[in-house]
């Protein structure tokens, strides 16, 4: 009898240990193609903090960010999960609602006109965004 308690212990402990390496080893199997994506966001040279960053690709949802003291941003497709979709995006900077009174102006060409424009490829990619304002 205290065979088949260590066999039945045993195996379903097998059993459990691999329904959780599959659920874990596999991922997000409903997840595009995605790149890590970071970098810098500076304005005449200087480091802009608190700045959202999103990545619109072609077809499909954004990638956001928001930069920190050092301007340094890193986009997350979702709650949980880094990166942007694999593919050609049209990129924004802009100062999130709440940013309040006394920011340096975006200039439009960089946010809502933007004409900045990145390529994600498979793995870690940098950008870093220089705009310029008079």
């Amino acid at each position: 009898m205290k065979c088949v308690r260590i066999l039945v212990c045993r195996c379903g402990f097998a059993v459990v240990s691999a329904v959780l390496a599959i659920i874990v080893g596999c991922g997000r199997s409903d997840l595009p193609p995605l790149g890590t994506v970071s970098g810098t966001v500076t304005l005449n040279g200087q480091p802009l903090e608190g700045v959202t960053v999103m990545f619109q690709p072609v077809q499909g949802r954004p990638s956001l960010g928001q930069t920190d003291a050092n301007g340094a941003y890193e986009l997350r497709y979702m709650a949980g999960v880094k990166g942007a979709v694999v593919g050609k995006h049209r990129v924004e900077v802009f100062w999130p609602e709440d940013a309040g009174p006394g920011k340096p102006r975006i200039p439009e060409r960089y946010n809502r006109q933007s004409e900045l424009s990145f390529e994600v490829k498979p793995g870690r990619n940098k950008f870093d965004i220089k705009l310029t304002s008079p």
